[in-house]
């Protein structure tokens, strides 16, 4: 970001409270404007004007008030919103949460400067997504397809392994597409350990090449983890709509953003909404979310992939709740199968791609993916309930097929779902989930057309029997 200042210092500050600073009014301020603040020793702070008032302007430091008084701190009005530099250059590259490189490789000289909060994409110029992307991981390439220009989120307790299945995404998308696909990779508030990590693993898998990372530790200034996500996007819209290339944006945790904004709005004293967040956090959440999509005439595309960690495995916790409403679907992980030693422990039960039928099917994945998936779903949701039957009643008092539903329901688990880190390709899955179904009797074979089944139902022997 430019430090050039503004001609006039102002030195009317009110009061200091975290990262926020609480200044008189001054005329002339816009809401958003960019600031540079310069304390008593010379060292040069951004910020940006986040509320104007009659009795006073409130202004965010990006770096944190740390070291700034109410007597020698000189605040200059720039004039000019804030913007990040952009650059095909900025791929293989690591930033923090205000822009600034992180892996000391120099500053990148940038071809255009953009607004950090993105322009309003008029809903009339969306065009439908139509392709699908392909993840690697059997359960969302089969049963909860992601789609170019849709928002799915994860969702996941703490402990399970959220960050181990969003490298496995980000480093499989990139591989699948032949590197076409950028990823933007944002962290918000993580530990050093998960910056080493994330780190060593898009540079050994050789993903950092063909990705941007802006990563913001959680000893980082607070403020921070409002700026990095909206970093992150604009980077993703310049590579799309500039460069018109497909772009995987990947948010972790939204939950660490969601928390650096209740403390901002306590440290604004405004009166909290449900758990102490604003009440503006669905309007908030939507300003990131909503920057996913496709323009009609244009190539390139934004897919955003939110993680989100669920406090106490809790669902209904309002930042996973407004989640819920703004983004097309949800990824959630099991605790249970991630204590039954499986990976990815995909939920399947409650997990829902709402854009699915958007790509995939013939011409796009397969003709029989859409009856195939419905099959599955069906087959092992009726599984898990025998499951819970058997351990009231028995196995001794189930049908021949009930046994067999039981033991499909095993095998999807075991084969399906527990893929373990290898990527499959989505051939691979068609066809274990046809091997799968050869375990139900072919009478409850009703949602896939005997076609389907003539074709790609293996041809051994006991396959297609009657119960």
């Amino acid at each position: 970001m430019t430090t050039e200042l503004y001609a006039k210092a102002h030195r009317k500050i009110q009061d200091i409270k975290g990262p926020l600073v609480f200044m008189s009014p001054v005329a002339d301020v816009k809401y958003g404007e960019r600031v540079v603040i310069v304390n008593s020793q010379g060292r040069k702070k951004s910020g940006q004007v986040l509320e104007v008032g009659e009795k006073a302007i409130v202004i965010q430091v990006f770096e944190g008030s740390d070291g700034l008084d109410r007597k020698s701190t000189a605040v200059f009005f720039t004039g000019d919103i804030v913007k990040l530099g952009l650059s095909d250059d900025m791929l293989g590259r690591v930033f923090d949460g205000s822009g600034n490189p992180r892996d000391g490789l120099g500053e990148v000289y940038p071809e255009v400067e953009r607004p950090i909060t993105g322009s309003p994409l008029n809903p009339v110029c969306r065009q439908q997504p139509k392709a699908w992307i392909e993840t690697g991981i059997s359960s969302i390439d089969m049963l909860f397809t992601l789609v170019k220009g849709q928002k799915l989120p994860i969702w996941g307790g703490p402990g399970l392994p959220l960050n181990a299945v969003t490298m496995q995404i980000a480093r499989q998308v990139i591989r699948q597409s032949g590197e076409e696909l950028v990823v933007v990779f944002a962290g918000m508030g993580i530990t050093s350990r998960e910056y080493n990590y994330f780190y060593k693993e898009f540079q050994d898998s050789g993903a950092l090449a063909s990705s941007v990372l802006f990563l913001n530790l959680a000893d980082d200034a607070t403020i921070e983890r409002i700026l990095t996500p909206r970093l992150a996007l604009t980077t993703a819209e310049y590579f799309a709509f500039d460069k018109g290339r497909d772009v995987l944006v990947i948010l972790t945790d939204l939950l660490n953003y969601a928390n650096a904004l209740r403390e901002i709005s306590s440290a604004r004293e405004e009166i909290p909404g449900r758990r102490g967040y604003p009440g503006y956090l669905y309007t908030d959440l939507s300003t990131i979310y909503e920057r996913a999509g496709i323009i009609k005439g244009q190539k390139g595309s934004i897919t955003q992939m939110p993680i989100v960690t669920m406090p106490n495995d809790d669902i209904t916790h309002p930042v996973i709740d407004l989640t819920g409403y703004i983004t097309e679907g949800q990824i959630l992980l099991s605790r249970a199968l991630d204590r039954a030693g499986f990976y990815p422990p995909i939920d399947v039960m409650p997990s829902l791609s709402r854009l699915m039928n958007l790509g995939i099917g013939e011409e796009k994945t397969r003709e029989d993916h859409r009856q195939l998936a419905d099959q599955l779903y069906a087959l092992y949701a009726q599984g898990k309930e025998l499951e819970k039957l058997t351990a009231i009643i028995g196995s001794e008092g189930l049908g021949t097929f009930e046994k067999r539903v039981l033991k499909f329901t095993r095998r999807f688990e075991d084969e399906f779902i527990n893929q373990g880190t290898q990527p499959r390709s989505l051939k691979e899955s068609l066809d274990l989930g046809w091997d799968l179904l050869a375990e139900a009797p072919r009478g409850e074979l009703r949602r896939v057309e005997d076609k389907h089944v003539e074709k790609y139902m293996p041809k051994r022997e006991g396959v297609g029997a009657e119960a």
